[in-house]
């Protein structure tokens, strides 16, 4: 069970119990709202820093617009309220969730009137998949449950009802004994996990589902991307199949929860040598480096509590 001390609502620091929503809320219903998985670190110097707050916090709000609803905050009063939360829970490291929803107002598809309430928690919580799946990597599957079409499923916003797609996707997966799911979308090529984008290296270069597929446009993503070519490493966005990746030397799995995640196995097939490889194993490190140091490869991408 999730706990916490304070919590922000509206605008306002408030007691963790006291955040509350009635249960005719109208996101509660019919899933239109967003949110955002933002992470704290507690760096090698000691100081606690969120990796890409303002990042997160844009997305949020491009997220609420394709809902067709307009943020009654701005990207700085919620950004200050992620901080806020931090340290009235005197947290170094934490897992940060904001979410906006329509609250309690008239129920019906069409109903207008419901206000758009926003919160924010934030909670310790430790690697995704588990230490161990950062050392060893994962078992994966390719599950039967795919990425809606990118005209159905608006798949650059995190749209709170579009994750029931993933939380099946997920439960099949743990149901058979897997650690997390390869989703393809409608196509048959490979999109993303249920909550990670997926990237695999194959002679030598890595290769990541292009942006005009149904994923999302991951801020870890991204700077994966921006380290690999500071390390000079090749990035080929294109799409693939699900045939390829039984055959590539590395997978790796990236998101704000998962971080950088290796796969070592997917459909009970080996994937290189059953190992996280040099590749994988470069970015997890120059991922550490950012967001724990020591130093400050890139101060840009912090902002500190």
């Amino acid at each position: 069970m999730i706990q916490s001390d304070f919590a922000w609502m509206n605008g306002k620091l408030i007691p963790f119990a006291q955040a509350t929503t009635h249960i005719s809320a109208f996101t509660l219903h019919y899933g239109v709202g967003a949110f955002e998985g933002i992470r704290c670190y507690k760096r090698h110097d000691g100081k606690s820093a969120v990796f890409r707050l303002r990042e997160h916090i844009e997305r949020l709000f491009g997220s609420m617009k394709i809902c067709g609803n307009q943020v009654p905050y701005s990207i700085e009063e919620v950004e200050a309220g992620c901080l806020e939360v931090l340290r009235a829970n005197k947290l170094q490291e934490a897992y940060i969730r904001p979410l906006v929803y329509q609250g309690a107002g008239s129920l019906g598809l069409g109903a207008k009137d419901a206000p758009v309430e926003a919160v924010v928690i934030a909670f310790p919580w430790g690697a995704y998949l588990g230490e161990e799946a950062l050392q060893r990597g994962i078992r994966a599957h390719v599950s039967t449950f795919v990425r809606g079409h990118v005209n159905n499923v608006m798949s650059k916003a995190k749209i709170s009802g579009q994750y029931v797609n993933s939380v099946l996707a997920k439960r099949e997966a743990q149901r058979q004994g897997f650690d997390e799911a390869v989703m393809l979308d409608a196509d048959g090529r490979v999109a993303e996990g249920t909550g990670e984008n997926i990237f695999a290296v194959h002679k030598g270069r890595i290769y990541t589902p292009p942006l005009d597929m149904p994923i999302l446009e991951g801020i870890t993503r991204d700077a994966v991307i921006t380290l690999a070519k500071a390390e000079s490493f090749e990035i080929v966005e294109q799409s693939f199949t699900r045939d390829f990746l039984y055959q590539v030397s590395e997978v790796f799995f990236t998101g704000t929860a998962c971080e950088v995640t290796p796969v070592r196995e997917i459909d009970c097939r080996t994937i290189g040598t059953g190992q996280p490889g040099p590749f994988t194993r470069k970015l997890q490190a120059a991922f550490s480096a950012v967001v724990k140091g020591p130093g400050e490869p890139r101060p840009e991408w912090l902002a500190y509590v």
